[in-house]
């Protein structure tokens, strides 16, 4: 199965807590351009268990559920991606977009970078 995905690297004095402000929109962005929104009670869980962590400074959970896209944040460096098991669905380019105006709209600084084949470095 195809995948790719899209890394947002936050740089400069940007942080996990400048995330919080944005998160939802990110999240909902995500999780509507893959068709899989969840019930009003599950995407406030979800929502409410990555602020918690983004609020305190702290890497979060993310989107990681069995699904067409996933929001994963990396333990060795403060980025997150947009991974997706169904390119012809999902269409990473907008995504890119869209949470690039949600960033620039918080003043977050960040890089981005893309990646056909993700390689975790296991230590």
């Amino acid at each position: 199965m195809a995948k790719s995905s899209v890394h947002f690297i936050l740089k400069g004095g940007s942080d996990y807590k400048d995330l919080a402000p944005v998160f939802q929109d990110i999240l909902m962005t995500v999780l509507e351009e893959a068709d899989q929104v969840p019930e009003e009670e599950e995407f406030t869980m979800i929502l409410n268990l990555n602020l918690d962590d983004l609020n305190q400074n702290r890497k979060p959970e993310g989107y990681i559920r069995k699904a067409r896209a996933r929001i994963v944040f990396p333990l060795d460096r403060k980025e997150f991606y947009v991974q997706s098991y169904s390119p012809k669905v999902i269409h990473l380019d907008d995504l890119r977009s869209k949470i690039s105006k949600i960033l620039d709209g918080a003043s977050v600084k960040y890089d981005i970078t893309e990646d056909d084949d993700i390689k975790f470095d296991l230590k």
